[in-house]
């Protein structure tokens, strides 16, 4: 008997420190170049569509810039018009579908090794999170490195004979602008910070949504009051998501322009989705459109960026009356928020435990729905410039163009807040109809005789 003991003691015992370092390092390595390869095949199939493949040998540096990007970093663009000629270029944005994907695979990756384990220990998971941490970085710092070059830009037309495009080959001679450039480089100090910033939010996200994933011993209790809530809110995230890649590909199908609709789907379609979501419950976002550059869809949206703010600016404000005033289908975006945000807070009830009671489950939906919207909100924020003078005649802006999507985030969480208590309540009480975890079944009494 002292023998099979002592075996089965040696057999349980853990790993070796420098085993278990090994095993975590190679795990981790793996969840980061899972999470890159993801960010980097969407990002390039988006490209490809938006036609980025026929650029003069940019392309991998416009996908390690896209990639950047999308993983929190910065990307500074510059021009050079000459001696006698200026340019100005500003680009502020994250393609959100590369986003999203690549956080999804690596957080999944991450807490894959974790499932098997009852009790996660403090000290294995921060040097699971440490690991993912540095080589994340290390990868994006080696991204950063890829992601700078520079592209002409062609002034007058070399193949026309019109006087206008005559003239601007004579004043590109004449000023040293006959060939300007517009080039893009990685801000390495912000790129790292904001890096650093995603991928601790990604890790730490993954383990509040997880369903399965154990907890260490000291935050187990904070499982059933955070986690079905914040769940039900990665799901309704997803949801628009998923609503918007339908219409998507139904507008493709239908209407035309496949390749432009197919970018704005590998590239950024939570950038459309999301905003759908905070406009239907009440928010608002403002921002205008000018130039030939503008959203490539939806097309209401667009309009309503040009049309000007009423208030005396030129600031146009995207809200549900001001897209309903563009097309009046706009209005369904609020019933079809109300469904989807009750059907996560129905979700959210069903899978916590029946001894909540409906106004905790108010609380937690409504808290989990305000936090959501305010990591969601500010990362739609879209603002691009790029402007070209001549001696100085007129401004940066009269000879290009700018695109700006501001989100007026507060608002925005103070209309999640409300809408999570409320129908965080009614999901709690349409959830006590059905049977959830905790609840005994009481037992027949016997037929009478």
């Amino acid at each position: 008997m002292v023998r099979v003991s002592s075996r089965l003691s040696t057999s349980a015992s853990p790993a070796t420190p420098t085993g278990l370092f090994l095993r975590i390092g190679v795990q981790a390595l793996a969840a980061v170049f899972a999470g890159y390869v993801a960010m980097g095949v969407f990002a390039g199939l988006g490209l490809w569509a938006a036609g980025a493949a026929d650029l003069p040998g940019g392309f991998t540096a416009v996908l390690a810039a896209v990639v950047v990007m999308a993983a929190g970093g910065k990307i500074d663009l510059s021009g050079d018009a000459g001696a006698f000629a200026g340019t100005q270029a500003e680009l502020t944005a994250m393609p959100l579908t590369v986003t999203l994907v690549g956080a999804l695979v690596t957080g999944y990756c991450f807490l894959r090794p974790l499932r098997h384990h009852a009790v996660a220990g403090s000290r294995e998971l921060l040097l699971r999170a440490a690991s993912t941490v540095v080589l994340w970085l290390v990868a994006l710092a080696g991204l950063s490195a890829l992601a700078r070059h520079d592209f002409p830009i062609t002034i007058g037309g070399d193949t026309s004979d019109t006087p206008e495009d005559s003239l601007g080959d004579i004043f590109g001679e004449l000023l040293d602008a006959t060939n300007p450039t517009v080039g893009f480089r990685t801000d390495v100090g912000p790129t790292l910070f904001y890096g650093l910033l995603w991928i601790l939010g990604v890790l730490a996200i993954a383990l509040l949504v997880s369903r399965k994933t154990p907890l260490p011993a000291r935050l187990v209790r904070y499982h059933e009051p955070v986690r079905p809530a914040a769940h039900a809110m990665l799901l309704l995230l997803l949801a628009y998501v998923a609503v918007g890649l339908v219409i998507g590909i139904v507008v493709a199908a239908t209407k035309g322009h496949v390749a432009e609709t197919l970018a704005v789907l590998l590239l950024g379609l939570p950038n459309v989705a999301w905003p759908a979501l905070g406009v239907g419950i009440g928010g608002s976002w403002e921002g205008r459109v000018e130039g030939p550059f503008g959203l490539p869809m939806p097309q209401v949206l667009d309009a309503v960026l040009r049309d000007g703010g009423g208030d005396g600016t030129d600031l146009s404000t995207v809200d549900l009356s001001s897209l309903a005033a563009q097309d009046g289908r706009a209005w369904w975006l609020l019933p079809v928020a109300a469904v989807l945000v009750l059907a996560a807070a129905f979700l959210a009830a069903v899978r916590s435990p029946a001894r909540i009671r409906l106004w905790q489950h108010s609380l937690h939906v409504g808290v989990a729905f305000a936090l959501t919207m305010l990591v969601a909100a500010p990362v739609t924020l879209v603002e691009a410039r790029f402007g070209l003078s001549i001696l100085g005649i007129g401004d940066l802006e009269s000879l290009g163009g700018e695109v700006l999507l501001r989100p007026h985030v507060w608002k925005i969480v103070g209309f999640a807040l409300l809408w999570g208590l409320v129908l965080g309540f009614l999901g709690g009480l349409l959830a006590s109809r059905v049977h959830r975890k905790g609840e005994v079944e009481q037992p027949q009494p016997p037929p009478a005789a």
